[in-house]
């Protein structure tokens, strides 16, 4: 049996430090960072949130990794900015019986998403679009069983509660 974490959460939440975490922490196991596949993408490259992004070509290359790393046997950690429609898509790819899909929104208040933005090297701070990134998590919806506020949780608290709890499960 096989997992697929998906992990969202605003810029500066902490994905890639607990996802990092999550996977190391797994035996067999592959990391996929969102953000670096979209970034494959150098000449034409558009932000995501703007007009004639690349998300169509984003998403075949980030499904085929996914397919290509469970059809190996590795558990997968993949980490980007998820809407429920992205989450729906995810689940209905790859749902099945020997993949288990765990999907967790990390949130944070919003003092310590500008503390932790402030932590990140100059030219990868968010600023402003880091809270208007935690609007939008939040505005989503999701499930709360799939939300995990970590402002008051350590790193290791964070991806043990992920890696331990059924609750993520969708």
């Amino acid at each position: 049996m096989k997992t697929l974490y998906l992990i969202t959460g605003p810029a500066g939440v902490g994905k890639s430090t607990i996802s990092k975490k999550i996977a190391e922490s797994l035996p067999k196991s592959c990391l996929i960072e969102g953000d670096d596949v979209y970034h494959l993408v150098v000449g034409g490259y558009v932000s995501p949130w703007k007009e004639g992004n690349h998300l169509s070509f984003f998403w075949k290359n980030c499904i085929s990794l996914i397919e290509n790393c469970l059809a190996e046997g590795y558990d997968v950690v993949f980490n980007y900015i998820l809407s429920k429609k992205d989450v729906l898509k995810l689940k209905n790819k790859f749902s099945g019986s020997d993949v288990i899909i765990k999907f967790v929104a990390l949130i944070v208040n919003e003092k310590t998403i500008v503390e932790r933005d402030k932590l990140r090297p100059q030219d990868c701070q968010m600023g402003e679009r880091s809270i208007m990134l935690l609007k939008e998590i939040l505005a989503e919806n999701f499930n709360k069983s799939n939300i995990l506020d970590s402002s008051k949780l350590s790193v290791e608290e964070t991806y043990q509660e992920i890696l331990k709890s059924d609750r993520f499960v969708i």
